[in-house]
């Protein structure tokens, strides 16, 4: 009989739980399956844009990680102050842990702190608390400028900033205020979600210049002066705004990097396949893991992609240590739904292996996409 291994999964999000759960229905009980979290809660991340649009509160897109115990996983919340991916050990409140096999799911670190004025300025629609923030504002809000702005690139679901700005807009426009308060968009992109291809972009492009919100693609911010309420852009542009949902500059979390994991795009190098690193029985998944596509962009960081690597990694662990059953290979396929307002939400699905670029398509928006998402969602937070 094979001895009792332990795999440690360091970050309770999607890609974390995914690998957790999976693992958990094809390993015996002898096998310990270890999640590692700093938060004791988990937030379905696509929910943060119906918190910031009144359509959730944080009850109903959350749960607690500790709902994994009755599945047979353990869960430590605490910070992880140090990662030995050598050794595949980790050091969490001053415990070290060993593991026979370590994915590393630590997703990407949010870092508004890195440009100047943002934090004080505007609300990070990427967090729980900033989304909660950008709703009570935008209720107050009864005149003006809304202006979404993308910091920099990459940033996690490509689609967000786009379903923000629609789903805003038709707020504001349910309230009565469609003449009172614009929205815009500001980002760095030459164009919505680029490396779904020009065709897709310009879907995009369409929807939300169809519901009247502005859009300015190739606009890198420098700073934002909060006394003003400023955007200041590398070009010399300046915007005012009256209220400023944003997307933090992210990258990778502090111990990862201080563990020496990183290559040079700034991300966790792996095989695009099996999601390895170059360390044995070592993966990373996720936004953390940095995968270039073959037309030189970077694979998105999408929750529906984490998901995917994740069954593969963990399939294929589980391969390893029962000595049985065939290894699987990422292949590439994801789809993600898109929010446009007034209860009707698109869908982009293909794949991002294709080459020499990814083959993307785009379903028209519909209620019944809207509906499949709800579905998801309360799918996703019941497996927990």
């Amino acid at each position: 009989m094979t001895s009792g291994k332990t795999i440690l999964i360091l970050g309770g999000g999607i890609g974390g739980i995914v690998a957790a759960t999976e693992l958990r229905k094809k390993l015996s009980s002898q096998h310990r399956i270890v999640v590692i979290e700093r938060l004791a809660d988990h937030v379905f991340p696509p929910s943060l844009l119906w918190v910031a649009s009144g359509a959730r509160d944080a009850k109903q897109i959350s749960k607690p990680l500790s709902s994994l115990a009755r599945k047979g996983i353990e869960v430590i919340q605490g910070t992880i102050e140090k990662i030995d991916a050598e050794k595949k050990a980790v050091m969490v409140n001053g415990q070290q842990l060993h593991g026979d096999y370590l994915i590393i799911a630590t997703g990407a670190e949010l870092a508004p702190e890195t440009v100047p004025g943002l934090m004080a300025a505007g609300h990070n629609l990427y967090s729980l608390e900033g989304a909660q923030a950008i709703r009570n504002a935008s209720l107050k809000l009864n005149k003006g400028k809304v202006v979404v702005l993308v910091c920099s690139m990459p940033f996690k679901c490509p689609a967000a900033p786009y379903e923000a700005a629609m789903l805003l807009e038709s707020d504001f426009r349910k309230r009565g205020l469609a003449k009172n308060v614009s929205v815009e968009i500001y980002s760095p992109e030459p164009g919505p979600m680029p490396v779904t291809g020009p065709e897709v972009s310009q879907q995009v492009r369409t929807m939300v210049e169809s519901k009247g919100v502005a859009y300015f693609p190739q606009h890198a911010v420098k700073e934002i002066d909060p006394v003003a309420r400023e955007i200041h852009f590398a070009t010399g542009d300046k915007k005012p705004f009256d209220l400023l949902v944003y997307i933090p500059p992210h990258r990778a979390t502090t111990v990862v990097r201080e563990a020496g994991l990183l290559g040079e795009n700034g991300w966790i190098p792996v095989d695009r396949f099996n999601l390895a690193t170059k360390y044995q029985d070592v993966y990373a998944i996720g936004d953390v893991a940095g995968i270039p596509l073959k037309n030189g962009k970077p694979l998105p960081k999408a929750g529906v992609l984490a998901h995917g690597q994740a069954e593969v990694v963990a399939n294929n662990i589980a391969v390893a240590i029962n000595g049985s059953g065939d290894t699987e290979s990422f292949n590439g396929h994801g789809e993600c739904f898109l929010e446009i307002g007034d209860g009707m939400a698109g869908m982009g699905k293909g794949n991002f292996y294709a080459e020499p670029n990814p083959d993307i398509k785009m379903k028209p928006p519909g209620r019944l996409l809207h509906f499949g998402k709800i579905l998801f969602e309360k799918y996703w937070l019941y497996k927990i």
